[in-house]
């Protein structure tokens, strides 16, 4: 062994080290873990990376929500917070009597009255009739191995839920094995609820987004061979409550009229807005679907097609649906950017949580996606937003890169003069309203999704803004001659 491995500075590090991963453990922030212990957040986080280092483990999985420990760091807890309590004992100053008087013990000291009997204790920190740890993680390979669906999906439950020291984040295929239960209608609405709870609560990882993503793809069933060519995956799983208009919907359309093959796919609300993204696509020619045959079909004919969640999955629907019963996301609402019906190479989304961002991006990574932007966005569909600062979380041939777009002067907008807002709408798309702040905003919309489709470096962003303001101007064209069309049709 190396001498100086002996030294007491090292072993004073270690011991700094063991208290890190303590208040790591305790606090699941790093930042939070910082403040415990005094620390600055960098200083925290290299840590982190020593601990990494020392134990050869990951130590934590990073989640849309907190730090969750790996099973190697949860066996360590209850050891940990012994030191640190121990520690934290031993720095505190010994009382004092009055007067600044140091009390002695041994002066105090006599024969107690009644000798008191030892005190009646279990032998560790479990419940009574509790199982140890071996004999829960037996159980749990046991149901892992039965037949029983039921019994096979409660043991995923327990796996994520069973509490400190028990539970862990589920792999990509114990994820995808659970979804694939609930959607084959297999489950019990309790045990529905409570896996989409769970993992919610304590954020889910991206192995496991990675295998309830392609539980829900073996679900839709994959695309025929001879299915035309998809270019784009364009998810728009917008909020009922949302009150923007849908531009990117013009920026998808323009990329049609280009000859890009796009699909947009999405739940179409409830509320006052039931029905927007139906009506504003079918108000400017883009179909409506639905069954995937349908949208295929489309896409092969008028290169753009959207397709309800209802039209792929009723199933699926009903699942997106439960947020009106827990008024929270669950991981179906995390899913769906990512389901990619139809197998597109490429696909562009719109997240508006930051956490939630890179948990979409690693998972893409896992899914084997080759190009993959992700928007920061208001809402839940990739429309950019120039005239305010952002970033571009991107796969560019499978490796993650981050792309930040600076802000743009905003041209001044007018309010609604005489007409509704799907009027309005559909105006700026036909030219009978000039309203330069909405074309900014479809055209940065349509250069993203460019620069996606080409899975190129970020130094062609300005080559494909040129080109989508070029594809702006003339959508006329196309409009005119569709125009003329509906007229020899209605003739």
């Amino acid at each position: 062994m190396d001498p100086a491995s002996q030294e007491p500075g090292l072993k004073l590090g270690h011991l700094r080290l063991l208290l890190a991963l303590d208040a790591l453990l305790v606090e699941g922030s790093v930042n939070r873990a910082a403040e415990r212990l005094g620390m600055s957040a960098p200083a925290m986080s290299r840590l982190l990376s020593q601990i990494r280092e020392v134990y050869d483990d990951p130590i934590f999985i990073r989640s849309s929500r907190r730090l969750i420990p790996t099973p190697f760091a949860e066996s360590m807890r209850q050891r940990l917070r012994a030191v640190a309590a121990e520690a934290e004992a031993l720095s505190r100053p010994q009382e004092k009597a009055a007067g600044n008087t140091a009390i002695d013990p041994s002066s105090w000291s006599g024969r107690p009255v009644i000798e008191a009997a030892p005190l009646t204790a279990r032998p560790s920190i479990l419940l009574e009739g509790e199982p140890p740890p071996d004999a829960f993680a037996r159980k749990l390979a046991s149901l892992g191995k039965t037949e029983d669906t039921r019994k096979r999906l409660a043991k995923h439950i327990a796996t994520i839920g069973a509490g400190i020291g028990r539970s862990r984040p589920l792999t990509a295929d114990e994820a995808e094995d659970a979804f694939r239960i609930i959607l084959e209608g297999e489950a019990d609405p309790a045990q529905i609820g409570a896996l989409l709870s769970m993992m919610n609560f304590r954020g889910e990882t991206a192995a496991e987004l990675a295998g309830l993503v392609r539980a829900a793809r073996l679900h839709l069933g994959a695309p025929d061979s001879d299915s035309p060519r998809i270019d784009l995956d364009w998810p728009a799983y917008i909020s009922p409550k949302s009150r923007r208009m849908p531009w990117f919907l013009q920026a998808a359309l323009l990329l049609a009229q280009a000859g890009r093959k796009i699909l947009l796919h999405g739940l179409d609300g409830g509320g006052d807005t039931r029905g927007m993204l139906v009506s504003a696509a079918s108000t400017i020619g883009i179909p409506i679907c639905g069954s995937i045959a349908s949208a295929r079909e489309a896409i092969a004919t008028r290169g753009i097609a959207y397709l309800p969640v209802a039209a792929m999955s009723s199933q699926l629907h009903r699942l997106h649906m439960l947020y009106g019963l827990f008024e929270t996301r669950t991981p179906v609402n995390s899913l769906m950017p990512l389901l990619n019906p139809l197998d597109a190479p490429s696909i562009m989304m719109g997240v508006v949580r930051p956490a939630y961002r890179e948990l979409h991006c690693d998972t893409g990574a896992i899914l084997g996606c080759g190009s993959l932007t992700v928007m920061g966005t208001s809402r839940d569909a990739a429309e950019a937003t120039p005239f305010r600062s952002s970033a571009l979380l991107r796969l560019v041939g499978g490796r993650a890169e981050n792309l930040f777009l600076p802000a743009s002067p905003e041209p001044m907008s007018y309010p609604l003069t005489g007409m509704t807002s799907l009027e309005y709408w559909r105006g700026v798309w036909n030219g009978t309203v000039r309203d330069e702040r909405a074309a900014e905003i479809i055209s940065a919309t349509a250069a993203v999704a460019l620069l996606t489709l080409r899975g190129e470096d970020a130094d062609r962003l300005e080559e494909c803004r040129g080109t989508a303001r070029e594809l702006w101007k003339g959508r006329m064209k196309n409009v005119s001659r569709n125009h003329s069309r509906s007229n020899e049709a209605a003739r």
